[in-house]
């Protein structure tokens, strides 16, 4: 099979390429920067030079495609990030139907059943109904939160042992691999006999509130580890001084005030089709404690 993939250097997008590769599929790869996406290139993907953002560049991997890996990355450039973020993803379905691309992978969130009122996660109801209508064969996958977010806080644990949530500290929340959800999208891409159009809300193992993640990590890390709730006004002034534009940062507000208010809550139950296997203590073990281990050691 020739599936494209528009994310190849990102936490899913990469893993979703090697395991294609791994497979012997032919894989065409979208990027600006082929420095990120040497290990790629150099296992046999092929380069697509040019950004997601460019119709010509889209049009050009399309062609022969049988299947289109598709995730709309967190961007800070554009400065109405829906509109652009819609935009792109409305392009990117309608040249697939328009190469008659017969299957794509479209990564999405769990509370996009909502278009506003969710943050950054806003675009994804389009982007979705988007390649419905242009692909005959879609899988939308909406994941949880991702355990990588858990990395912004490398630096604090180091330093002080604690971690930082807008929402409160008390409600459980579904987290999840990326390494996992990589997995469910090339099953997904590879496997010709589905038809149609699915949904799946990738759910982690187990809801998580932040007093049980602090454990968890605690354990993993060896180190007491404590979550502290902060203000919508403590968390924008974090957020800019870690280089996140106020546009975005407000944004980011409006999306953990959705998941504090239920807004953003999941439409479907925890189950053999929404469940996937990395524990948190799993990864903690594997990729935050190396992070933090090399933060103390600096």
């Amino acid at each position: 099979m020739r599936i494209v993939v528009n994310t190849p250097a990102g936490n899913i997008g990469h893993v979703v390429v090697d395991r294609l590769l791994e497979a012997k599929h032919e894989v065409v790869i979208i990027s600006r920067h082929p420095e990120k996406v040497a290990p790629a290139t150099a296992k046999g993907a092929r380069l697509m030079r040019g950004s997601i953002d460019q119709e010509s560049v889209v049009d050009r991997a399309l062609e022969g495609a049988d299947a289109l890996f598709w995730l709309t990355p967190v961007a800070f450039e554009p400065v109405e990030y829906i509109r652009w973020a819609t935009t792109i993803g409305e392009r990117a379905a309608a040249l697939a139907g328009r190469h008659a691309v017969p299957r794509a992978v479209v990564i999405s969130s769990i509370g996009a059943q909502h278009d506003s009122g969710v943050g950054p996660v806003g675009c994804n109801a389009m982007i979705e109904q988007a390649f419905e209508r242009a692909v005959p064969n879609v899988t939308v996958l909406r994941p949880g939160s991702f355990m990588e977010n858990l990395l912004q806080h490398v630096g604090t644990i180091a330093q002080a042992g604690s971690m930082y949530t807008r929402y409160p500290i008390s409600m459980g929340i579904p987290w999840i691999a990326t390494r996992d959800i990589a997995e469910r999208a090339v099953a997904a891409l590879t496997d010709s006999a589905s038809k149609g159009h699915r949904l799946f809300e990738l759910q982690g193992p187990e809801d998580l509130d932040q007093l049980q993640v602090a454990s968890i990590l605690s354990e993993a890390i060896e180190r007491r580890i404590t979550s502290i709730e902060v203000t919508d006004e403590q968390a924008r002034r974090g957020m800019v001084a870690g280089g996140v534009p106020s546009r975005f940062a407000d944004l980011l507000l409006e999306m953990y005030a959705a998941l504090a208010s239920g807004r953003m809550r999941r439409t479907q139950p925890r189950g053999a089709a929404t469940s996937t296997p990395t524990t948190l203590l799993t990864f903690a073990r594997e990729v935050l404690k190396p992070a933090v281990d090399a933060a103390l050691a600096r």
